[in-house]
Order: structure tokens, then C-alpha cells, then sequence
């Protein structure tokens, strides 16, 4: 008896669909805030997949030198692979010229990198704080593919919608009568940084566990504060 198939697609109810999907997105949230000789970078350090956490500490925000910080929100992995690229950049910049990155300079090599993979790009939104030749507090804010501007606060990732209205409020002082914007002292930044995610982390689930906070000052190295928030 023949049980050969005339038309093996006359089986098939419906196309098969096979995909890869390269990125995923770990949630989480970070800001920066420059100040007059100062700038502060936070991040949370939840790790997140959907509904479900991967980690509670799995930190966003990295050094870069005593000058800079950078935090990354979106895929995690390619946050940490963007991180070695730059780290042994730095490293051959310190090699060549016998000096470390300005900020300025850094800012820039973070554009081009994320710009040289454009077709196939880092899933990581950066946001970069530090303080620049003059000792003045710089943020500099970027997309995938490098597009960035230099600010004075920036506020990224998944809680970015809850924190950047709070911060337009009480940092840049944005539709208040009478008001115009003023750098802030370092321990008015600390308080909005710790006021910002605490508040976050009642509507956003994908923010919570720990706060880092990085201060930069010139001359002086990274100063690291943790402050934890909620775990559920």
C-alpha cells in the first residue's frame, strides 16, 4: 500500500513561522544631574525579563576613570559588551597619549561607537555624567545608534516617563512664575535623586531592589552611596 503524500502541503494548516529575536529588554532606570563643580549618575539594580526579576543586583551604572559614568538601560548584555569596548578604548587612548579621556573626548567616542554598529545596533540607551576640563557638571543623553546632546538632567529607561516630569519640575524649574533654572548643591541633588526613584518604584515595576549613586567631582575619585527601595 502506498501512503506517499501527493502534496506534503496539504498538511500544513497554517505557515510555520520561525524567528530569532537577538534583544530583550531588562528594564530598569537611570538619571543624571550636573551640577556647578559636580555631577550625579543613579541607577537601580534590578534585572528584569517580563514579569519576572533576574536579578536584584545587577548593576547599570560603570566608571570611566574618575571623570566620568556611564549607565545603560535596555539589554543588558549588550550594555556589558558596550562597556568592554569602551574600557579597552580607554585603555589604548591611555597608552597612546599618555593621559586619560576628557569627557568631551569620551562623549564623542561614545557616539561614534554606538553609530559604527548602527545596522546592527547595541540595544543599550546611555546616559552619561561627569565633569568636564573646566570642572563643570556634564550629562550627555544618547539613542542606540549615538545621536546625543549635552543637558543638564537626563532621566532614561523604564521609569524614564514617571522621573523626567519630576525632575523638569524641581531641577530645571520648567512653567514656574517667577522661577528660572539654577545649578543645585550636592546634597538638594542627592535628595531629588533619592526622592525620584523612591516615587518610581511604586508605579514601575521594573524599578526596585538597590540605588547606586555615583558623585563626580574633579581631582577626586568616584564617590559610591547605595540606598535600597523596594523589593516587590
Amino acid at each position: 500500500m502506498d501512503f506517499s503524500i501527493a502534496n506534503p502541503t496539504e498538511l500544513v494548516s497554517a505557515p510555520i513561522e520561525h524567528r530569532f529575536e537577538p534583544y530583550d529588554d531588562n528594564g530598569g532606570t537611570s538619571l543624571a544631574i550636573a551640577g556647578k563643580d559636580f555631577c550625579v549618575v543613579a541607577s537601580d539594580t534590578r534585572q528584569s525579563t517580563g514579569y519576572s526579576i533576574n536579578s536584584r543586583y545587577a548593576p547599570k551604572a560603570y566608571e570611566l576613570g574618575d571623570n566620568a559614568v556611564i549607565a545603560m538601560n535596555g539589554f543588558h548584555a549588550d550594555g556589558l559588551t558596550l562597556k568592554k569596548v569602551l574600557e579597552q578604548r580607554l585603555k589604548w587612548y591611555k597608552f597612546a597619549h599618555d593621559k586619560n579621556m576628557s569627557v568631551t573626548a569620551l562623549a564623542q567616542m561614545l557616539s561614534i561607537t554606538l553609530y559604527q554598529k548602527r545596522f546592527f545596533p547595541y540595544y543599550s540607551f546611555c546616559c552619561m555624567g561627569g565633569v568636564d576640563e573646566e570642572g563643570v557638571g556634564a550629562v550627555y543623553c544618547y539613542d542606540a545608534v549615538g545621536s546625543s546632546e549635552r543637558e543638564s538632567y537626563r532621566a532614561n529607561g523604564s521609569a524614564a516617563a514617571l522621573i523626567q516630569p519630576f525632575l523638569d519640575n524641581q531641577v530645571g524649574r520648567k512653567n514656574m512664575a517667577n522661577s528660572t533654572y539654577t545649578p543645585m548643591e550636592l546634597d538638594q541633588v542627592i535628595s531629588i535623586v533619592k526622592d525620584a526613584f523612591t516615587s518610581a518604584t511604586e508605579r514601575d515595576i521594573y524599578t526596585g531592589d538597590c540605588l547606586q549613586i555615583f558623585i563626580i567631582r574633579k581631582g577626586q575619585p568616584v564617590e559610591l552611596q547605595h540606598y535600597p527601595l523596594k523589593r516587590d
